[in-house]
């Protein structure tokens, strides 16, 4: 399990900084928790997913606010272990929004997406004359609708409304979550007065799952630290890697 990637894979995941990889094979897994960094379906983006399909892992993710859902949104859908994925590359997989995976007997439940914080100065469309003189201005926090940012990054209500019926259908028990945002309570705990974050229709719902299903523990991204919360069984990645089983 790790955090926020980027598409910076080839230097977290490189051998070098993940010399645990020498021992395993495509049936070991590792799950990036948001924010993975499909971006832009760019030369340099398709040589770099090449090289992660060449590693010997398989590679999992769920989707943060940082990645394209215009590419996402646009993959075919298949199943896989028991939810629906969208396949990148062979070995390297998208697990949606919602879902229930059994992955070697061991039960994930899947949700990406976040709401973007660095939109302080707003969302501008393409073509704004706002752009130039903004990206010479470092004071200045905004995104660039379809190209920085997405709506999509926080879900549909068909989204939610799968994930509370595919959790029923789990009697309400799986083994771990796998999210990008936080839940509410955790998230006002750790921005602590700051108002950098801020809750959501995606925190919220994430704290209802928190209050009505039994898991072991939960992992999520997007607040780029490394921090277990013991009494909250959850854990917030970022570089760090750490193994699961």
């Amino acid at each position: 399990m790790t955090g926020d990637t980027h598409g910076n894979w080839m230097s977290r995941l490189r051998t070098g900084s993940f010399p645990e990889q020498k021992e395993l094979t495509k049936r070991d897994y590792v799950i990036v928790c948001g924010d993975f960094g499909i971006w832009h379906e760019s030369n340099a983006e398709k040589y770099n997913l090449d090289w992660l399909e060449g590693k010997p892992f398989t590679t999992l993710f769920v989707s943060g606010n940082h990645d394209n859902y215009d590419i996402l949104d646009a993959l075919p859908i298949t199943e896989w272990c028991g939810g629906k994925v969208n396949f990148i590359r062979p070995s390297v997989i998208h697990l949606m929004r919602g879902q229930v995976y059994n992955i070697e007997g061991i039960r994930f439940f899947t949700f990406g997406g976040a709401s973007s914080h660095d939109i302080i100065d707003g969302i501008l469309d393409k073509g704004d004359p706002k752009i130039k003189i903004w990206r010479r201005d470092y004071s200045k926090m905004f995104r660039i609708n379809h190209v920085s940012w997405w709506e999509r990054e926080l879900p549909s209500e068909t989204e939610m409304k799968e994930g509370v019926q595919n959790l029923k259908k789990a009697a309400n028990e799986v083994d771990y979550i796998i999210t990008h945002s936080p839940y509410t309570s955790l998230l006002e705990q750790m921005d602590a007065g700051s108002g950098l974050y801020h809750v959501d229709k995606l925190t919220d719902y994430l704290q209802r799952i928190r209050e009505t299903v039994s898991y072991k523990h939960w992992f999520f991204g997007h607040m780029h630290i490394n921090q277990t919360f013991q009494t909250e069984h959850s854990s917030c990645l970022y570089e760090q890697i750490v193994r699961l089983v």
